[in-house]
């Protein structure tokens, strides 16, 4: 669907103007503060409404009490005028005559990014040109959500990769043992061996004393050959004290060394300190390798997010082969979009305006002074093979087929 012709009366700088488009390319021509921008302002008042209205707050001639504008556009006749205070009734109208009663749902819903200039969109900073780019691309995922999480997950991964290299590197002694010895242990240990030997001291003297009665009981034998009987007796008595004696110091057993457990006691808190500072490091180890298992499920999940956008990226269908985007913005063949040559630019930002009017075929160029011959001849090879039509400002009335105004009318 485009123009077939186009009616305004007191729209901005406009009087009256009646135009019948070219049906591919309609250059708007004159001088400046004639009129020109009017014209391609009239289309998109006629369509656009409450968006139309933000742009163009005073769409009423100064002077005048109404403005008018019609658009035929084959199957269908859009009609808006204006009172003095700006305030707009629409009209929709059939080739049977038939009218909507919801003309500007109508409109909404056949009109795409009719405002769209195509020059405009090689002017906008790279984050609005990847905002522009994603508006046509019908991706299975939210870019923006996915670049928020990966944001996310990669400060996680980062803190965790501090606190990982603020423990530094972690040594583990595994001959040491976990627990401490206690001091008290082996300080009992050494009194319970130190008690022992005490007992065998005083059953020794005991066994040494009874020997010495035996000695004393034979001399007496021999010197008092009188008293054999009594001495006989006191023999028999020590000869028996003399058995227990030596039996209890057999049972007793061997004597325990000491100086290996005093040897121990003096090492003891020497030791319990390697423990301690072993068990600090086995402490350490263990938050190093959780901390390391953070960090590389954090990786997993930041490289799944990769992954996920560049799969979504990957199945989008884009309006221009070899058009994408990343983080930054729109990109061209692979490189930022703003380092692509001016033909290039403008090639893309006209492929874009055609994808957002898929149903009403019609482009505007607001600022078409800027481009030279070459370029206004690739931009009407490119329209007419995508079968749109092209309204164009241009000043002066050089251009073949154009429509000049002079003072807010068609020149005679």
């Amino acid at each position: 669907m485009k123009i077939v012709k186009l009616e305004a009366e007191n729209i901005k700088r406009l009087k009256a103007v009646e135009i019948t488009p070219d049906s591919t390319v309609q250059v708007v021509g004159g001088r400046n503060a004639q009129g020109k921008s009017s014209v391609l302002d009239a289309i998109w008042l006629a369509l656009g409404g409450g968006k139309a209205a933000k742009a163009v707050p005073r769409p009423v001639r100064d002077g005048a009490n109404h403005a008018t504008v019609s658009l035929d556009l084959g199957d269908l006749k859009v009609t808006r005028t204006w009172d003095a205070a700006g305030k707009s009734t629409l009209r929709v109208e059939a080739a049977d005559g038939a009218r909507y009663t919801s003309p500007q749902a109508m409109l909404d819903r056949l009109v795409g990014g009719l405002s769209f200039d195509p020059l405009a969109f090689t002017r906008l900073s790279a984050r609005e040109q990847r905002e522009a780019l994603l508006d046509l691309v019908d991706l299975d995922v939210d870019l923006d959500a996915l670049d928020r999480e990966r944001a996310d997950l990669y400060a996680q991964r980062t803190d965790v990769g501090r606190r990982g290299k603020a423990l530094g590197d972690v040594i583990v002694d595994e001959s040491l043992p976990v627990e401490e010895t206690s001091a008290g242990q082996v300080l009992a240990e050494l009194r319970r061996a130190q008690e022992h030997n005490q007992r065998l001291d005083v059953l020794a003297l005991k066994a040494s004393r009874a020997e010495g009665a035996v000695a004393d009981a034979m001399k007496a034998v021999e010197a008092a050959e009188a008293a054999l009987a009594a001495a006989r007796s006191r023999l028999e008595s020590a000869q028996a004290d003399s058995r227990a004696a030596a039996q209890q110091v057999a049972d007793a057993g061997d004597r325990v060394g000491t100086d290996e457990i005093a040897s121990r006691l003096e090492r003891l808190e020497a030791d319990n300190a390697r423990v301690r500072a072993n068990n600090e490091a086995r402490t350490r180890a263990a938050q190093r390798d959780a901390l390391r298992h953070d960090y590389e499920a954090l990786t997993a999940q930041i490289a799944t997010i990769d992954e996920n956008k560049a799969k979504a990226l990957a199945s989008a269908v884009f309006p221009v082969e070899g058009l994408g985007f990343d983080d930054q913005g729109v990109t061209y063949q692979g490189v930022p979009f703003s380092q692509a040559s001016s033909a290039e630019q403008i090639r893309v930002s006209v492929a874009m305006a055609m994808a957002l009017n898929p149903e009403l075929r019609v482009l505007r160029i607001m600022d078409g002074s800027l481009l030279d011959d070459e370029a206004m001849d690739a931009i009407r090879t490119q329209v007419a093979d995508g079968d749109f039509q092209l309204w164009i400002e241009r000043v002066g009335d050089a251009d073949a087929g154009a429509v000049v105004i002079e003072d807010g009318q068609v020149a005679r």
